[in-house]
């Protein structure tokens, strides 16, 4: 069992930054991928940025590439995604999820490919 809980989220304008962090208990972070979604209102949820376990290697969506980065610290069990430049279309509930199959060659880009998730933050930003 792997228990995922966001903070961050909060409501800021066009161009600020926020810092999303995402704290898991279980064993064995380290080898878990590592992802975040979000979701707006009346969309599909979507992928945002994934780090794989170990080295750590990332990949976003291209709407965040360039302004959002995300990180692990395999020590304290944590991930987290720094969101500059943010945009009106960033308001989202934004999710952190892990992929515990050890069989994934690369990060999933599909919520299909994550076991477990957190409850969600919301992020809002105002034009």
């Amino acid at each position: 069992q792997v228990l995922l809980v966001e903070s961050g989220g909060g409501l800021v304008q066009a161009g600020d930054s926020l810092r999303l962090s995402c704290a898991a208990s279980g064993r064995s972070f380290s080898a878990y991928d590592m992802g975040w979604f979000r979701q707006a209102p009346g969309k599909e949820r979507e992928f945002v940025a994934g780090i794989r376990w170990g080295a750590g290697s990332t990949s976003y969506a291209d709407s965040v590439k360039g302004r959002f980065t995300i990180s692990r610290d395999n020590a304290k069990n944590t991930v987290s995604l720094q969101m500059n430049s943010l945009k009106p279309e960033d308001t989202a509930v934004y999710y952190c999820a892990a992929d515990l199959n050890l069989r994934h060659s690369a990060i999933s880009t599909f919520s299909s490919g994550y076991d477990y998730w957190g409850q969600g933050t919301q992020v809002t930003v105002s034009s």
